[in-house]
């Protein structure tokens, strides 16, 4: 009878902390906010166990197309949830946590009141922007310079990154500019550059809203915590902490 109760109790704490575990997976640009958005979440839930796995958002809704077991998806926009949401990979539609902005970067002081025309200035030959084709932060920046005019003429200085943040680690290191997410800024290691000196907010009416989506998972039905954490980021304590990372959010 005693063993029969400490396998009870012991499938029971196992039970416990499996329910427990929240696996989200979260697009690059949010790196930064969700240490922030985790310390909050935990003050209230101090039993959840929040793992992040972060990257580029069309890799992130490629496995989970092809069954990765996480709970959350936290898209750097509506299109890669919407696309999983067709596909039956949801349990409800996408909405929108936030909406992301783009900045333009350099390490070196540049002179940014020629807006993004600084970018065919002869100092300037390498220019980092994140993959178009599966980086939603590098269609925006695409789209951007179309709208501008300056696409075509830039192309050839372009320098593609994977994801967003590394565009941002391109920038730092092998670009002589970037265009990445005002999210990034945020980073200890950044606060030291200066608006007008280092870096310039891009017109938002240049491109697209990157309105980020997020999407509770079939993996979470049965788990309390990563309903709870789905919620939580829809609140007005999670979207303050989303606008002192430079994104928007309604209200």
């Amino acid at each position: 009878m005693m063993i029969r109760h400490f396998f009870l109790l012991l499938f029971s704490c196992v039970t416990f902390l499996s329910a427990s575990e929240v696996n989200v997976a979260a697009a690059a640009n949010l790196t930064y906010a969700l240490k922030e958005l985790k310390t909050a979440f935990l003050q209230t839930h101090p039993q959840a166990h929040l793992r992040f796995t972060i990257s580029g958002s069309g890799k992130l809704a490629t496995q989970i197309s092809r069954g990765a077991p996480y709970d959350i998806f936290l898209s750097a926009n509506t299109a890669y949830v919407q696309k999983l949401y067709d596909g039956g990979k949801t349990l409800q539609k996408p909405r929108v946590y936030a909406k992301g902005a783009l900045v333009m970067l350099s390490v070196k002081e540049r002179d940014f009141s020629k807006g993004l025309a600084l970018l065919k200035d002869d100092t300037v030959y390498k220019i980092a922007i994140a993959n178009p084709k599966t980086a939603p932060y590098g269609k925006a920046s695409v789209e951007a310079l179309k709208n501008s005019g300056l696409y075509e003429a830039l192309k050839p200085k372009f320098v593609y990154a994977e994801s967003i943040s590394q565009t941002l680690l391109y920038t730092l290191k092998a670009a002589d500019v970037g265009l990445i997410a005002k999210s990034a800024l945020f980073a200890p290691t950044l606060r030291r550059f200066k608006e007008g000196k280092n870096y310039i907010e891009i017109d938002s009416k240049l491109y697209t809203p990157i309105a980020q989506g997020a999407a509770l998972l079939h993996h979470a039905k049965n788990n309390a915590s990563a309903q709870a954490f789905y919620a939580f980021l829809f609140s007005a304590k999670a979207k303050k902490i989303f606008e002192n990372y430079g994104y928007k959010v309604e209200r």
